[in-house]
């Protein structure tokens, strides 16, 4: 059985531990991130959300520096979605205040738990709506400030594949542009990736609860095995 995996920049090793022979499997890029340099600007009185690695990296590549000094009154607050969102930002030496699985759900805590607080997104040009579709409703100040653009690359795949991966809603919009995703099993890294997905097929799809590769990957071989 033969799996694309649509994105090159994954963990390979941990993709042959847990898959090994019984599958063969190759990688292809179907978006392109490009860091877009935003000059620094004063973050008092603000709290951070970053929903992506890429986003994190072009924040800190831009130059910004967040107060992590929690007792003076201008600590810059951080929010994240995702483990290797937050591991991304501790590998700038910073901490987190509140990680959350999905948008979705740091949505509904932020509206439950943060309402004083003033947000800032930084995130990529063709990030999705979540958070500015619900705080700004609850009275909550949100500011997207796009720090990266993803560009689709709209490949043409002439192998055929048994199985799909995806890992974000513009690497589907990519990839469904000149091939089918009909007849194929389709796993989904997430439920905004799973969203997009069914614009695109009625096929029955396998979502990552983890939101994660290794509990992907896990998925994969239960329901392939």
């Amino acid at each position: 059985m033969s799996i694309l995996f649509t994105k090159k920049n994954i963990d390979k090793k941990l993709v042959s531990e847990y898959l090994g022979n019984q599958f063969s499997y190759e990688f292809i890029d179907v978006i392109r991130i490009k860091p877009t340099p935003v000059e620094p600007f004063d973050l008092k009185d603000k709290s951070l959300i970053f929903t992506s690695i890429n986003g994190v990296e072009s924040f800190f590549e831009s130059g910004f520096k967040p107060n992590e000094k929690f007792t003076e009154q201008n600590y810059n607050k951080i929010y994240c979605v995702g483990q290797k969102t937050k591991n991304a930002v501790r590998k700038y030496g910073f901490g987190t205040f509140k990680v959350k699985k999905h948008a979705q759900d740091l949505s509904k805590f932020i509206i439950q738990n943060s309402q004083g607080e003033r947000f800032l997104h930084f995130c990529g040009n063709l990030a999705l709506d979540v958070l500015d579709r619900a705080l700004p409703l609850q009275n909550i100040y949100y500011k997207k400030i796009p720090v990266y653009e993803t560009e689709l690359l709209y490949p043409v795949v002439h192998d055929d594949f048994d199985v799909l991966v995806f890992f974000s809603p513009s690497g589907v919009r990519s990839f469904a542009k000149h091939n089918s995703l009909e007849g194929k099993k389709i796993f989904s890294i997430g439920l905004t990736t799973e969203k997009e997905i069914k614009n695109f097929t009625k096929q029955k799809i396998y979502t990552s609860h983890e939101s994660n590769l290794d509990d992907l990957l896990q998925l994969i071989v239960k329901e392939l095995s």
